[in-house]
């Protein structure tokens, strides 16, 4: 039951997307109301001893890493996958935290919690407060503590260690999401997630109800409305002709509210159908990819390597 009610939390504030809109920097900076009155005292020791996270509020907070960590991983992913899936989930947010520190996104570097800009998080009081219990912040908390200080690193940097849902199967190159190609963000076979759960959904949009979403009118009959269509490396739409307008997959997942854009239409009646594969953007790191892993034996470690390729393991200390 409570792992049920904290899925439809989640969904709630992940909506579709997951930490990804990593070439978009925000043009208007917050005002800030409040700095916590924790603050430290000199950049040494902000650089040793926490960081700093701008809330929903609107507020700059300063935690220590382990704390923000603990709450993201309550967030991002339900606590009763495996340990080792919890781990590399660990790893992926800690780089993606500290990835973003480094760019003007938002004042002192800070990483804020929605989920469409970083990453999500949800302060333990919160969650004890009817979304989970004390046995489920112990467990995420074992998670941070385990890999300690770990980051991704691709060449002695820091990468962009974006992570979503579920692939459908196979992940997605980042190019043909965000536009800029990374080595390590390279389209991977996801095997073992529909084991797990079906996550092949149908939508069907009626012509009024397309119309309207599309914001035009649509000739003819639906079954001559569907052309050609092209896909990615990773198995998305890159491109369909619809209804004679060309649209873009990443176009139609918006506009259409589609989990991702590896899906399939199919006329019917007065309208079509759309069928989708995962859910997300699935670039990097599948959340239920990691578990199927996970309960295959895989440790959290080889997890990372399968989904980040060509990256190494280190220090934060190590990378700076």
């Amino acid at each position: 039951m409570k792992e049920n009610v904290l899925q439809v939390v989640l969904a709630i504030l992940l909506g579709l997307a997951l930490p990804g809109t990593i070439v978009r920097l925000m043009s208007d900076k917050p005002q800030l109301q409040q700095i916590s009155t924790t603050a430290p005292q000199s950049s040494e020791q902000q650089q040793t001893d926490g960081m700093w996270v701008l809330t929903g509020e609107q507020k700059l907070q300063w935690m220590r890493p382990e704390e923000y960590l603990t709450g993201v991983l309550l967030a991002e992913m339900p606590t009763s996958y495996d340990h080792d899936a919890l781990c590399a989930q660990a790893v992926a947010a800690r780089t993606y935290a500290a990835k973003r520190s480094t760019d003007a996104r938002h004042p002192y570097g800070a990483v804020c919690t929605d989920p469409g800009c970083c990453q999500a998080y949800v302060e333990v009081a919160d969650y004890l407060d009817g979304l989970g219990f004390a046995e489920d912040v112990e467990i995420a908390r074992k998670a941070v503590e385990a890999t300690k200080d770990l980051v991704l690193t691709y060449e002695g940097s820091l990468i962009e260690a974006t992570y979503f849902h579920s692939s459908g199967g196979r992940t997605e190159a980042s190019v043909a999401v965000w536009g800029v190609a990374y080595p390590y963000l390279q389209p991977v076979d996801s095997p073992g997630e529909e084991v797990l759960t079906d996550h092949s959904t149908r939508i069907f949009y009626t012509r009024e109800e397309l119309e309207m979403l599309l914001d035009r009118q649509l000739p003819g009959n639906p079954s001559g409305w569907l052309g050609w269509t092209t896909y990615t490396v990773g198995g998305g739409v890159e491109t369909i002709l619809l209804a004679g307008i060309e649209y873009s997959g990443l176009q139609l997942r918006s506009l259409l509210k589609l989990n991702s854009t590896a899906f399939t239409a199919v006329a019917e009646g007065d309208g079509l159908w759309f069928i989708t594969r995962g859910k997300g953007h699935r670039v990097g790191l599948s959340q239920l990819g990691a578990q199927a892993m996970a309960l295959e034996g895989h440790s959290w470690q080889e997890i990372l390597a399968h989904y980040y390729p060509g990256t190494g393991i280190d220090k934060m200390e190590v990378v700076g």
